[in-house]
């Protein structure tokens, strides 16, 4: 039994020694790891902040009845596109033309009436002038040629008040735009300012409002002053980026004390109808132009606490940790303010590899992602 123990023991301590002749020899460190790094390069760039926004109608109108009737006619399709002038509801306007007749009668009875009162004031002067009447009797004259007169002009607002009246029973659209579904159908009595029978708002073009920090408003305030109505790009619901461009057309004059945001509004053309109010939008405005920007991959940007530090790659291969002062970030790539010399290599990928500052690498230059392209926003 312990013949047998020796010679196991002794083919374990054979086994031992002949898997550490065929290894590597104590002591000896492993080989640099490969990394990908890029040159920091300086470029122009223009840089872009992303907002959330609404999609507003520059005119929404609620439609309500200047008279009061019956609901006659609705001409008009729910949902359709309407010109000014066209008319969408008609009011029963047998009453009215009746009210219109009376008006145009009693027109010419105070018209016949004031005829008859200027003849005899007419004659009354002559009359008083040959003393054949009284001056009493001559005043009394002129005073009733006169309040027929003044009858006169209230008839004549009265007809036109009539004929106002018959033509607001058929309501006309203000503004070309789309028109709501109807609210009041035919048959339905409609009461003169308080009835509402649709909406109808403008369609082309549409307004879009969104709010700014007070910082970034601070940042993008020599590019706003230079440039009055700069350029954005809008993205909606289900739409990939931001593949529609307005124009910047109002700043307001103040801040909103409670949320410490200024309000700004877009115009953007919709002659296909695409923007709908009451949408949410992605507004994408241009804040600085930057004659040399230093842009770098944002994966390269490590954090330390509230620190920012990249990994550069000396001349001899040695990796420093460089801290840097980064400003906003631009789609896949990051502004760097402070920290980094154009033409120094930074370390892109393979950062889990180093361990310690001074660590040797094996650099391997790749591009940088996103350069050569438009720096855009990547969110706010």
């Amino acid at each position: 039994m312990v013949k047998k123990l020796t010679v196991t023991l002794f083919g374990l301590s054979a086994l031992v020694l002949a898997g550490c002749g065929t290894g590597e020899p104590a002591g000896q460190q492993p080989p640099p790891p490969a990394v990908e790094v890029a040159q920091v390069s300086a470029e122009p760039a223009t840089l872009w902040r992303s907002f959330t926004g609404r999609v507003i109608a520059p005119e929404t109108v609620e439609l309500r009845p200047r008279v009061s009737g019956y609901i006659d006619q609705v001409s008009f399709a729910e949902g359709a596109l309407v010109k000014r002038g066209d008319v969408l509801f008609t009011i029963d306007q047998r009453p009215y033309k009746a009210r219109l007749r009376a008006a145009e009668a009693d027109l010419q009875r105070v018209s016949s009436q004031l005829s008859f009162s200027e003849k005899q004031a007419g004659r009354a002067q002559q009359l008083l002038d040959s003393k054949a009447i009284s001056r009493e009797e001559y005043d009394r004259r002129i005073a009733s040629r006169d309040a027929e007169r003044a009858a006169l002009s209230a008839a004549e607002a009265a007809v036109e008040n009539a004929r106002l009246d018959l033509q607001y029973t058929q309501v006309k659209a203000p503004i070309s735009g789309q028109v709501s579904r109807a609210l009041v159908t035919k048959g339905n009595l409609a009461n003169a300012d308080a009835t509402l029978l649709t909406t109808l708002v403008s369609v082309d073009p549409m307004y879009v409002y969104f709010e700014s920090d007070e910082q970034t408003f601070a940042e993008s305030r020599r590019l706003l002053k230079a440039d009055s109505a700069p350029t954005v790009h809008i993205g909606l619901a289900g739409e990939s980026g931001c593949p529609h461009k307005g124009q910047l057309d109002f700043i307001d004059n103040r801040l909103n004390s409670h949320t410490g945001t200024i309000q700004f509004r877009a115009v953007v053309p919709n002659p296909e109808g695409t923007f709908k109010p009451g949408q949410f939008a992605r507004v994408e405005m241009p804040i600085e132009k930057m004659d040399q920007a230093v842009l770098i991959d944002s994966k390269a940007v490590l954090t330390d606490q509230d620190r920012r530090y990249v990994y550069v790659v000396t001349q001899e291969n040695l990796t420093e940790r460089r801290p840097v002062q980064v400003g906003s970030r631009q789609g896949k790539r990051t502004v760097i303010r402070s920290g980094l010399q154009t033409g120094e290599r930074i370390v892109v990928n393979g950062l889990q590899k180093i361990f310690f500052p001074g660590m040797p690498v094996v650099p391997e230059m790749v591009a940088q992602q996103g350069q050569g392209g438009s720096t855009q926003a990547a969110g706010h």
